[in-house]
C-alpha cells in the first residue's frame, strides 16, 4: 500500500559534566527550504523549527476571541470540545483534571490550546485520538493527550496530523497511542519540542510515523515503543531528542523507501532499555534515506551507565549519510548530547506539574537502561493516576487575564479588548501572559 506521505520531580543523574508529500521524490528546492523564509514573529518565545511562526489563535494582526472551558465534560457549552470547534480562538482552562472522551476530538484551525492555565495539576484528554487533521495555524501547549486501549480506535493515534499545516506542540505528553502514539503524514511545518512521545500500546505499540514536509522533532523523549521513534519519511529536523527503550522494530526508523527522504539526525542520545535487546539505534534504512548524523550518542549496554560512544556512518546500515544538512538549523537550540538529555529529562512533557504517568517514564530514562517497559496497555504502564484540579484566579473581564495581572501590568480588568493589543514584538497583551506562565 503507498502511503502518502507541582509536583515536579527532581531526578539526580550519575554524569559527568559535558561543555502534503506522498512518497515521491523531494526535490533539493523543497528539502531546504529553512524557517528563516516565513514571517518573522514567533509563535512564543523558545518556539523552534519549522512550526515555529504558527499564529494561533492571535491570527495575522491580532484579533480572535478567548474561550474558557468550564468543565471536564466530553460536550456542551464550557467543554474543550466546544471550545475548539470554532476557529480563531484562545482556548484557557478553568478546570483541570481529565477529560474522558466519547469521540474523536476534532481541532479547528487558528487555535491556541494554552494548557498551561489550568489549575491544579493541569488538564488532559483519555480515550480517543485528538485530531489536528485539514487544519492550520495551531499553537498547543501543556497538554496530556492519552488515548488508551479504547475499543474500535485500533489504527487511531494519540495524535492525528493529517494534511495539514503550520502547527507546533510545546511541552505536551502525546502517550498510549493504538497504532502510533503520533501520525503526521501529508503535512508541512510543524513542530514537536519539548514532548513525551511513548509508549505506545497495543496492536503497535509504536511511536511515530511521520510521512511529511518539513518537520521538526527537538527535545523530546520518546520512550517504550516498539518502534517508529519516529519512521521519518520526507524531510525531518531530528535535534537532541532523547530515545529509550525501542524494541525489536528499532530506534530512529528511516524512510525505507524507493524515494528519497532527508533527515537532519543531530545530538540526540539513543540509550537501549530493558527491552532493546541490543538492537542498533537506526533501523530499516536503504540508501534512499539521506541523513545527515552529528554528534549522536548511542548507548546499547542498558547497564544503568553513562558509557556509549558517539555514533559513526556505520551505525546508520544501509542509509546514506549525506554531508551536508538538508535545512538550516539555525534558530534551533542544539545542545551537546549529554546536555540535552539532563534538559529533556528536566523538562519533557507537562512539565509544569509532572503527574505520576511522566514521572514514571522520566525515571525509567533516567535509569540509563535498567527500568522501563514496553507495555500493551495503560494498566499495564502503571495506569492514568489522577489529575487534581485547583481554582482559577478571578477573571472579571473573562478576556484570559486574571485581575491581579491585568491590574500589574496597566491593563483593564474590565476592559476585555486590552487583551488583543498587538505589542511591539507582534504578540498580544494575553499571549504576553500565557507565554509568563510557560517555562
Amino acid at each position: 500500500m503507498m502511503h502518502r506521505i507541582c509536583f515536579a520531580v527532581v531526578v539526580t543523574i550519575g554524569l559527568s559534566t559535558v561543555g502534503c508529500v506522498s512518497e515521491s521524490n523531494v526535490n533539493s528546492a523543497q528539502a531546504r527550504k529553512s524557517p528563516a523564509t516565513q514571517p518573522a514573529v514567533l509563535a512564543f518565545p523558545g518556539a523552534q523549527g519549522f512550526g515555529a511562526r504558527a499564529t494561533g489563535g492571535r491570527g495575522d494582526g491580532g484579533g480572535g476571541s478567548v474561550y474558557h472551558v468550564k468543565n471536564l465534560d466530553d460536550a456542551g457549552p464550557g467543554s474543550l470540545r466546544d471550545a475548539v470547534s470554532q476557529p480563531h480562538r484562545t482556548v484557557v482552562f478553568d478546570v483541570g483534571g481529565y477529560i474522558h472522551l466519547k469521540s474523536v476530538l476534532e481541532v479547528s484551525s487558528d487555535i491556541t490550546i494554552a494548557g498551561q492555565t489550568a489549575p491544579g495539576d493541569g488538564i488532559g484528554t483519555l480515550g480517543y485520538e485528538v485530531s489536528f487533521s485539514h487544519q492550520q495555524n495551531v499553537i498547543v501547549r501543556y497538554m496530556r493527550f492519552r488515548q488508551g486501549a479504547t475499543p474500535g480506535q485500533e489504527k487511531k493515534y494519540a495524535v492525528g496530523v493529517y494534511q495539514a499545516r503550520n502547527m507546533i506542540f510545546d511541552h505536551c505528553s502525546i502517550e498510549w497511542g493504538r497504532w502510533d502514539c503520533l501520525g503526521v503524514n501529508e503535512s508541512e511545518d510543524v513542530t514537536f519540542q519539548y514532548c513525551i512521545i511513548g509508549q505506545g500500546i497495543s496492536p503497535q505499540r509504536f511511536g511515530a510515523l511521520v510521512q511529511s514536509r518539513n518537520i521538526t522533532f527537538s527535545h523530546n523523549l520518546w520512550i517504550n515503543n516498539e518502534s517508529r521513534n519516529p519512521k521519518a519519511k520526507g524531510t525531518v529536523q531530528y535535534v537532541n531528542n532523547v530515545i529509550y527503550n525501542w524494541g525489536k522494530g528499532g530506534g530512529f526508523v528511516e524512510g525505507h523507501s524507493e524515494h528519497d527522504s532527508f533527515d537532519d539526525v543531530v545530538n540526540n542520545v539513543f540509550l537501549a532499555g530493558p527491552n532493546s535487546g541490543h538492537r542498533g539505534a537506526f533501523a530499516q534504512g536503504k540508501p534512499t534515506d539521506k541523513i545527515y548524523s552529528s554528534g549522536n550518542y548511542i548507548d546499547l549496554n542498558a547497564n544503568g551507565k553513562w558509557d556509549g560512544t558517539t555514533a559513526t556512518d556505520a551505525d546508520l546500515g544501509e542509509g546514506t549519510a549525506v554531508r551536508t544538512p538538508f535545512s538550516s538549523l539555525q534558530g534551533l537550540t542544539i545542545e551537546p548530547a549529554e546536555t540535552a538529555f539532563r534538559t529533556v529529562l528536566a523538562s519533557a512533557g507537562c512539565s509544569l506539574h509532572r503527574d505520576s504517568v511522566d514521572t514514571r517514564l522520566i525515571e525509567q530514562a533516567a535509569s540509563l537502561g535498567t527500568a522501563g517497559k514496553i507495555a500493551m496497555n495503560e494498566g499495564e504502564a502503571g495506569g492514568p493516576g489522577e489529575l487534581h484540579g485547583g481554582v482559577p484566579a478571578p477573571d472579571s473581564d473573562g478576556d484570559g487575564m486574571p485581575d491581579d495581572y491585568e491590574r500589574a501590568h496597566g491593563l483593564n480588568p474590565n476592559d476585555a479588548g486590552d487583551a488583543q493589543k498587538l505589542g511591539a514584538d507582534g504578540h498580544t497583551a494575553l499571549e504576553d501572559y500565557l507565554n509568563g506562565l510557560a517555562r
